[in-house]
């Protein structure tokens, strides 16, 4: 069944379905056209670029030409969570000797940041066997291998291990809600002095990001950082700006369903 044939049949069930709430049906018909419109356009990039990311902090890196899971044309575009672009260039200056990346899917950070970061290991982990394969085969093609480790599922105490690899080290952490259990200094006391840059999953695990404020505020200075889903392309290709504006939006798309704020906490001095 191809692609187009798939959709259809989807949408059409979808709308065959007696719904009390056709507001509701329809926006999820929307999201549905959306998703299948942005693959479209994503095949045009593929075509006219390859898989190298366009622009950005990771720019230059060697990525897939699919994502495990989400979206997948704005990470090429390198325009991918665009608001956290100015910490994730910070902390590749800082040159941290070890990032841990919960939640690494197919390494778009953990192998982006190991490009430019020559000095720093990185320890990817990821729940999904499909996504470990992907972060490997990413680390493969832009030559990291040897300072990029995948692993399985990342655990609370798995943290004091980390903990004593490094000096200073810098956690990236999006695992879709589970935040909620993970990030807990209480379990584990050494996150009081490592670095944090979480996003915060509120339609999943709402006050998820208050939540997590309140536990790090006394170790940690917090930067909250929003995202209206505006986006700008530096060095937009030609083609890309002769696409139809609606295109163009739905080629930053990322398909978020809700408010994914991410909170960057720097850990204070231990004197402090």
């Amino acid at each position: 069944m191809t692609l187009h044939s798939r959709i259809r049949q989807q949408l059409i069930g979808s709308l065959a379905q007696v719904q009390s709430d056709e507001a509701c049906q329809l926006n999820n018909a929307l999201r549905l056209l959306s998703k299948w419109r942005s693959v479209l356009i994503q095949d045009r990039f593929l075509q006219e670029q390859g898989t190298v990311v366009l622009e950005g902090p990771l720019e230059g890196l060697d990525f897939l030409s699919r994502s495990t899971e989400g979206c997948h044309i704005a990470k090429l575009l390198g325009c991918y969570e665009q608001p956290l672009h100015p910490f994730i260039e910070a902390a590749i200056q800082a040159s941290y000797p070890v990032v841990l990346n919960i939640g690494c899917a197919e390494g778009y950070y953990a192998v982006g940041m190991a490009r430019r970061m020559s000095a720093t290991r990185m320890l990817a982990f990821d729940h999904n066997p499909k996504a470990q394969r992907a972060c490997a085969e990413v680390a493969e093609k832009n030559s990291v291998s040897d300072r990029v480790t995948v692993g399985a599922l990342f655990k609370v105490e798995d943290f004091a291990t980390c903990a004593g690899d490094a000096e200073r080290l810098l956690v990236i952490c999006d695992i879709e809600g589970g935040e909620r259990d993970l990030l807990d200094p209480a379990a584990a006391p050494d996150l009081a002095r490592m670095d944090l840059i979480v996003e915060c999953h509120e339609r999943l695990v709402p006050g998820i990001t208050k939540l997590l404020t309140d536990r790090f505020a006394p170790t940690h200075d917090i930067t909250r950082v929003s995202d209206d889903g505006q986006r700008q392309l530096r060095n937009a290709p030609a083609w890309f700006m002769n696409l139809p504006q609606l295109d163009q939006l739905l080629a930053v798309w990322e398909w978020r369903g809700g408010p994914t704020p991410w909170l960057v906490m720097k850990a204070k001095p231990a004197d402090t």
